[in-house]
């Protein structure tokens, strides 16, 4: 079985594949001052959790846009698994042109997201991936990814609020019960879920002058991925874990058997 993980900067998503078919994920808190040894345990207490079997993982697949905790995964997979793991980075084969003005500025989760959202769709595209910050990315016809738009994400939006105005609450992000609120809390939540929708379906709206090639698709993922795809009027796919999918293309793109 393949085991992905993908860091991000506030969590950290895990899946296992057995052939194309993700049979288990979960999502854990990135924290950088863990060491390999405590991911190593928490796995195994994850599989064993789920009646999975740790010991028969026999691949590995890292995305990680944390650099300090790049190699901490590395150790962990090579002491508890023994194996080496693939890493999303400069010189994998994708099987995607990557059209930036310096390709290494892209991070490694906007590539995998691409490559998987192109292999699904095989068209022009969108991704929007709803995690500390949004992403857009944008995949032309022929599959070349053409660049995006970085917005501060809808948590941090809800932060800012919290500690820069006195009088205002942390809240959690959630749907209020109308546009119009009638407290303190509906009313944040209303202008940050709102808001950020406006954002997206305006940013998505721009995307689409500028891009020629039809049909064109627009794919939400991320934590936040339902909540906004739910409201948005440009959406036209939710698809959560799009990111563990892209990881296991790459992975079979890049394993020593491609081309043999």
């Amino acid at each position: 079985m393949l085991l992905v993980v993908d860091v991000g900067n506030t969590n950290t998503v895990l899946g296992v594949f057995d052939g194309p078919t993700l049979v288990q994920h979960w999502r854990i808190e990135t924290r950088k001052s863990k060491t390999s040894d405590e991911y190593g345990v928490l796995i195994y207490e994850l599989f064993r959790l789920q009646n999975q079997d740790a010991r028969a993982i026999t691949a590995a697949i890292v995305s990680c846009v944390v650099p300090p905790l790049l190699m901490t995964w590395e150790q962990a997979c090579q002491r508890f698994f023994h194996i080496k793991p693939l890493v999303v980075g400069p010189g994998m084969r994708t099987g995607m042109s990557v059209l930036y003005e310096n390709p290494r500025e892209v991070g490694a989760d906007r590539i995998v997201n691409s490559v998987a959202a192109y292999e699904r769709f095989k068209s022009a595209a969108i991704v929007v991936d709803f995690g500390t910050a949004t992403t857009f990315d944008v995949i032309n016809g022929q599959g070349a990814y053409l660049g995006g738009a970085i917005a501060p994400g809808i948590r941090i939006s809800a932060d800012a609020l919290f500690h820069h105005a006195s009088k205002l609450p942390r809240i959690d992000v959630a749907r209020p019960r109308n546009v119009v609120g009638k407290n303190t809390v509906e009313s944040m939540q209303s202008g940050i879920l709102f808001g950020y929708v406006g954002l997206v379906d305006g940013l998505v709206q721009r995307m689409r002058k500028e891009i020629h090639d039809l049909p064109l698709v627009v794919v939400a993922t991320g934590g936040l991925a339902e909540l906004v795809g739910s409201e948005s009027v440009e959406i036209d796919h939710v698809l959560p874990l799009l990111t563990l999918e892209g990881l296991r293309i790459l992975h079979e793109r890049n394993s020593p058997t491609v081309g043999e």
